[in-house]
């Protein structure tokens, strides 16, 4: 469909310049920015910037030199709102979507940005869908695997109290993208070695496609396609685990579909940021590759970014994988820009046009 091979990076992160954050975030300690850019801060937590292309003309300059081009970008995983005062929460959580916006219009041949709702008020999620799709242009909503409610008890985004959001999003045509993050503030183990950003992370979203499809959502919502992070990686040595509990134990699942049901589906994707061609090709032989979306997490230290300690660069594991024969080149390709474009827009093929034709113009 593309009229020249397009590489789009399906997941992508992007931090506003200090000035550009509300006083009230650094008021209340919710998310800031030092004046340095050195740090991205949170009450009692801080973070490293690890990279200049954090920010939005650094992003454009790492994008022309590693002829990426166009990245979608998702919201950051610090702004998802868990534990936050309701008021805090909106605001915040407004600030993000108008940010996405903003850049997203301003640079429509670059970026497709996503907006985040917290599903923990799910009145104030579909207000704030309507919002973004209606006035803001947005049509990828960000997900986390897991919220705190309103009685500050963890769930799955996918447990049954959020299926408004899910028709809504199947409504809009939606893309949804399914990250992870919080796991220390629920999994009760001491945060050292990265535990969580290593391991747990990864288990949160096995977790999270284990109850998207247990609950038949891909069919039930058929005009929703939903994108795991970091490939689902988990998710997938787990299948036959999970295929062996099902049929075991059916007393377990009374109304739940079996797992088998959702393997290579339509309208689940999953990104290629597995770090390794061995879970790479277990990812392509669970599913299809027409499920597979470039993502490279930039530019947090565990994407794909450009390492000399790692001899790593922006689009290596699918250079490797075609050079041990993984892939072909056109599956390489359409992973890079057709598949991409698919989760974003479905059978939309409109849209679909649009979009390219931004990107070459």
């Amino acid at each position: 469909m593309t009229k020249r091979n397009l590489r789009i990076n399906g997941h992508s992160h992007l931090l506003p310049y200090p000035e550009e954050i509300p006083d009230f975030m650094r008021e209340k300690e919710i998310f800031w920015i030092d004046e340095d850019k050195k740090f991205m801060l949170q009450k009692g937590w801080k973070r490293p910037v690890t990279d200049s292309s954090f920010f939005l003309n650094e992003k454009l300059e790492w994008m022309e030199r590693y002829k990426i081009d166009h990245a979608v970008v998702l919201n950051l995983s610090q702004l998802y709102g868990n534990g936050l005062r309701v008021e805090e929460m909106k605001k915040a959580l407004r600030f993000q979507n108008d940010f996405n916006a903003k850049v997203q219009h301003n640079h429509p041949n670059k970026f497709t940005c996503g907006f985040v709702v917290h599903p923990g008020f799910v009145n104030g999620a579909l207000w704030e869908i309507e919002r973004c799709v209606e006035e803001l242009g947005l049509k990828l909503l960000c997900l986390p695997t897991h919220y705190m409610d309103t009685i500050g008890t963890w769930r799955c985004i996918f447990d049954e109290e959020n299926e408004p959001i899910f028709e809504l999003a199947s409504k809009y045509n939606l893309a949804v993208e399914i990250h992870p993050y919080d796991g220390e503030k629920f999994i009760k183990l001491e945060n050292t070695s990265w535990r969580f950003h290593l391991i747990w992370m990864l288990a949160q979203c096995a977790d999270a496609y284990h109850f998207l499809t247990l609950n038949g959502y891909p069919d039930k919502y058929p005009n929703m396609r939903v994108c795991f992070a970091h490939g689902g990686q988990l998710a997938q040595i787990n299948l036959g685990r999970r295929i062996q509990g099902f049929d075991g134990r059916p007393d377990l699942f009374e109304g739940k579909v079996h797992p088998r049901k959702s393997v290579g589906h339509k309208n689940i994707f999953f990104d290629t940021l597995v770090h390794d061609t061995r879970s790479l090709k277990l990812l392509l032989e669970n599913q299809n590759s027409s499920q597979i979306i470039a993502g490279l997490d930039d530019p947090y230290p565990l994407g794909e970014m450009e390492s000399e300690p790692q001899s790593s660069y922006p689009g290596k594991i699918l250079d490797l994988a075609l050079h041990e024969k993984i892939i072909t080149e056109s599956e390489k390709n359409e992973i890079w820009s057709d598949n991409v474009l698919q989760w974003l827009f479905g059978e939309d093929e409109a849209e679909k046009e649009k979009l390219v034709k931004k990107i070459i113009s």
